[in-house]
């Protein structure tokens, strides 16, 4: 159903394809708001997550998009593996494959991770996040929110602050909103900020209340305050005082803001929990939007059967 045999991220990603999960999501969200919240998809499929590194909100969407659609799932923890017996990553995903199943989530702290396993695997490969390169089910998330909201992707202005340089979530949705028509702004300092990046489609600004002031929506990047060590910027207080987004910020230009953060959230730095808690954000909705894009991708890749009737 899909161009791609893979989903390793959003760039050259054809965009009758994004548009095609964002749509197929939102026939899988009309069954989580259902009392009864699972279909037979994928009953049969046997899908594992491996996670070399933490996280709580994509693990449990995507085993929850899995249960969702009775698949078989099995997650996988690099701690507690023989990879700490010096196992190779190869012999490890090769051992879990010879185990005959269908597909693997892949968060690793290596950009090209889930590329390189590819290589090694035929089950179909997802990538739930590599290193400082891509986290395309994120995006998927985040613009069917903003379709949700809009109802059309198309010449939307979103605006994307934080640590650019270092986010994934931010390169996998300039890819995927650049592709589906919407004009992207990216702020943030100087120092957090990749050289060239216009080249990728996108305006370039370093003042936080001009993206406010042009934007119809803004996606707030959390700031890794383990970077503080490194001087890229130099205290907490001037980063919320430059770049983050207060309720006074907002009222100041006037307008309704659609506002959105990927989590978790550093309140009180990047933003503020008055501004989070708001009716103008919609960071709970891409929660639920993401089991929903989840499925959709599991269930185009996987090639379930729709519910009948």
């Amino acid at each position: 159903m899909l161009q791609h045999k893979h989903l390793l991220g959003l760039e050259g990603y054809p965009s009758k394809d994004i548009q095609t999960i964002i749509d197929t999501a939102f026939g899988f969200r009309k069954v989580l708001e259902r009392p009864i919240k699972k279909v037979p998809s994928l009953q049969g499929k046997t899908v594992v997550n491996l996670f070399f590194e933490m996280s709580t909100r994509t693990r449990i969407s995507f085993e929850l998009a899995q249960k969702r659609m009775s698949a078989d799932t099995v997650s996988f923890s690099a701690a507690s593996s023989s990879l700490n017996k010096g196992e190779s990553f190869k012999d490890t995903v090769q051992n879990i494959e010879a185990m005959k199943i269908d597909a693997v989530i892949l968060r690793h702290p290596a950009s090209g991770a889930p590329q390189h396993l590819t290589k090694f695997v035929d089950a179909i490969v997802i990538n739930a996040g590599d290193g400082t390169h891509e986290h395309p089910t994120q995006a998927i998330l985040d613009m069917m929110s903003l379709q949700e909201q809009f109802n059309s992707l198309e010449g939307l202005k979103v605006g994307i602050i934080g640590d650019i340089s270092h986010s994934r979530v931010a390169l996998s949705n300039i890819f995927g909103l650049t592709t589906m028509g919407a004009d992207v702004m990216i702020c943030g300092p100087s120092t957090l900020m990749p050289p060239h990046i216009e080249k990728l489609g996108v305006k370039v600004s370093y003042d936080m209340d001009e993206v406010v002031d042009w934007a119809d929506a803004v996606n707030i990047l959390r700031i890794q305050l383990e970077r503080m060590d490194t001087g890229l910027y130099p205290s907490v207080r001037e980063y919320r005082e430059l770049f983050g987004l207060s309720v006074e910020r907002i009222k100041r230009h006037s307008k309704d803001l659609v506002v959105m953060h990927p989590g978790p959230m550093n309140r009180g730095t990047e933003i503020d929990s008055a501004v989070a808690d708001s009716d103008r954000a919609i960071i709970l909705d891409q929660v639920l939007n993401g089991v929903a894009s989840r499925m959709a991708i599991l269930y185009l890749l996987l090639g379930g059967k729709m519910e009948e009737n």
